[in-house]
């Protein structure tokens, strides 16, 4: 399970990634997120972040009618959003360099 506040910081840009491949509704991320291994993301979580990010300009949103139920809003990726997306790939990836320079982290430790 991953901690909390770690997953705070990286929530957004995941949630950007998810929207990167897809145009999709609030829980259909929330259950993305569950299958890409981040464990149980409350829809309590991801339905503020997603006002937050078309508020900044990031998603937009549209409304669908639901044939068997009621309609669900859309997020998709904004120009700006897609430029965030690929700031938070760039600042993961360099992240994830350094802490894996760290001693224990490291390809060498793998086989212990």
């Amino acid at each position: 399970m991953i901690p909390s506040q770690m997953l705070k910081g990286v929530l957004q840009g995941s949630v950007l990634a998810i929207l990167g491949q897809k145009e999709t509704y609030g829980y259909e991320i929330v259950q993305d997120l569950t299958a890409y291994g981040f464990g149980h993301v409350a829809e309590g979580t991801v339905y503020p972040l997603l006002l937050r990010l078309e508020k900044g300009g990031l998603v937009q949103a549209r409304f669908v009618e639901g044939g068997s139920g009621p309609r669900r809003k859309y997020y998709a990726l904004t120009d700006r959003g897609r430029e965030e997306l690929a700031a938070f790939r760039a600042s993961f990836w360099e992240m994830t360099a350094a802490v894996t320079r760290l001693p224990g982290f490291g390809e060498e430790e793998e086989g212990r």
